[in-house]
């Protein structure tokens, strides 16, 4: 198959057919797609994936942004905090809090940071029940914990004189299984939480949470941009990881 001005990539060949000259059916379209992109700028239907509340409160801004920016694209945008497999559902770009240490060879990936676990409240939380001064103390108050699908929670992390993070498992007065809504429940003044800095610090700015503890405050989860590698030619997939790398963090 010849190419006038762009070049198909070794990667899109599949390996496995004789003499890895036949591409296949979803292959071939990408590279369809990467010919027929006979100019620079974005345009296109956009399959986005984000996490659910990071993804309406960090992303989402800026993938409307992006859409601004390049008339041309047409983005179509899922939230979900289930795994997704991008080349198996046709997403064109994904972003992942947390994960596997390793990744497919069809996928690439950009790390963006980690997020800042602190424990925090409301001010009428503390001044009813007073201000925890340890990570003992906390046994004492009230903890309002995220829940999971399978009933449980999900556990504190904590260290002890600097050593390594360690899970808490922690019996919470109220568990909620969604991130907006725990937040709700702590500024409401239900108990302390541990959450992440960029769900909160708009709360924490204005007064309305306090962080406690400070010495506590943790690393969490990894925040990583990844991408199906036999998408990454198309200008509206190259573009969004450009602007969304250099945008786009989680502290």
């Amino acid at each position: 198959m010849r190419a006038v001005g762009r070049r198909i990539q070794p990667d899109l060949l599949d390996p496995s057919v004789d003499d890895a000259r036949v591409l296949t059916c979803s292959k071939l379209q990408v590279a369809e797609q990467v010919l027929a992109a006979d100019k620079t700028e974005p345009f296109g239907r956009l399959r986005a994936h984000v996490p659910a509340t990071f993804g309406r409160m960090r992303v989402l801004p800026l993938l409307l942004r992006f859409a601004e920016l390049h008339p041309g694209v047409r983005p179509h945008i899922s939230f979900a905090d289930r795994f997704v497999d991008l080349v198996e559902e046709g997403i064109d770009v994904g972003i992942r809090i947390g994960g596997a240490d390793t990744w497919p060879a069809a996928l690439g990936h950009r790390f963006l940071g980690t997020e800042r676990l602190i424990f925090c409240a409301a001010p009428s939380y503390l001044k009813r029940r007073g201000t925890p001064e340890s990570i003992a103390d906390l046994s004492t108050h009230d903890a309002v914990t995220y829940g999971r699908a399978d009933g449980s929670a999900n556990p504190w992390l904590v260290t002890h004189g600097g050593g390594p993070a360690e899970r808490s498992f922690v019996e919470g007065r109220i568990i909620v299984c969604d991130r907006e809504a725990q937040v709700e429940t702590v500024l409401a003044g239900g108990g302390v939480a541990q959450l992440a800095t960029w769900l909160v610090e708009e709360h924490l700015a204005s007064g309305r949470l306090v962080q406690r503890l400070p010495d506590a405050a943790i690393d969490g989860l990894p925040l990583h941009l990844v991408w199906p590698r036999s998408r990454q030619l198309l200008p509206k997939v190259d573009g969004l990881l450009s602007y969304l790398g250099s945008l786009l963090e989680i502290r």
